[in-house]
């Protein structure tokens, strides 16, 4: 079960967040009390599959500790649920999530300026990955459910799709979208401005897009034009694909 998440938890992070990947400011949050030595498979579930709690990991810095999605074995989103109060982590966070969401590992690059942070929620993402591998191997496969048919759904075929490239004040941008059947599985930059603010953006930019799976995401405070961009070139490219 879900649990509420407190008034004052709302006034200090500034929204809800439903498995959007922002960072949280603060360094606690509805499960700062508990130890969560132990990742569980059963913390919570989803329409699609189960909600995984990594460890929590003590680090200089301040505690780390996300809380994974998954549908299967698939990363579907990843949450902070505590990370440390500085703008380094704050500025890490989306790059960490957006290449989870890519790798489907723990296996990610850590990045740059921010080593503590990236160290630990590598270690809390992999304890959250092992507890719903071992869940997964623990539940009887599809396969062997007597309803289950090899013919029962088609093969999904991978494309690769190149939105159009869609010129701003700041500078071009196009969108390349990889597709298993009708499943958005990675997006890449072909062209972007030179800006940090474009550059902190990307990251949230792909993340929403593979969580959400189309092109109706929000806009990145701070980097409206290259998100307005970002969105007409990966929707020529979504497009492509009903063609």
């Amino acid at each position: 079960m879900k649990r509420a998440i407190p008034v004052v938890v709302l006034s200090i992070a500034g929204l809800v967040p439903v498995w959007r990947y922002e960072p949280s400011l603060g360094t606690t949050t509805t499960e700062a009390s508990e130890p969560a030595s132990t990742p569980s498979a059963s913390s919570g579930t989803s329409s699609s599959g189960a909600v995984v709690k990594g460890t929590l990991v003590n680090t200089e810095k301040g505690p780390v500790q996300v809380q994974v999605a998954f549908d299967g074995d698939k990363i579907t989103a990843v949450k902070m649920l505590q990370q440390p109060n500085h703008p380094q982590t704050t500025a890490a966070v989306p790059v960490l999530v957006s290449e989870t969401l890519e790798a489907q590992s723990a296996d990610i690059d850590t990045v740059s300026g921010a080593t503590i942070t990236s160290g630990a929620y590598k270690e809390s993402l992999q304890a959250a990955i092992d507890a719903q591998d071992e869940a997964v191997s623990a539940s009887p496969s599809a396969s062997d459910s007597p309803s289950a048919s090899p013919s029962s759904s088609p093969a999904s075929v991978s494309q690769t799709l190149s939105g159009s490239t869609v010129k701003t004040d700041k500078g071009p941008v196009q969108v390349q979208v990889t597709l298993e059947g009708d499943k958005i599985t990675a997006v890449k930059m072909l062209q972007q401005p030179n800006h940090p603010q474009t550059t902190a953006a990307v990251p949230q930019l792909i993340s929403q897009t593979l969580e959400k799976q189309s092109a109706d995401i929000d806009t990145v405070s701070g980097a409206t034009i290259t998100s307005d961009g970002y969105k007409e070139s990966l929707q020529a490219a979504l497009d492509a694909k009903a063609g």
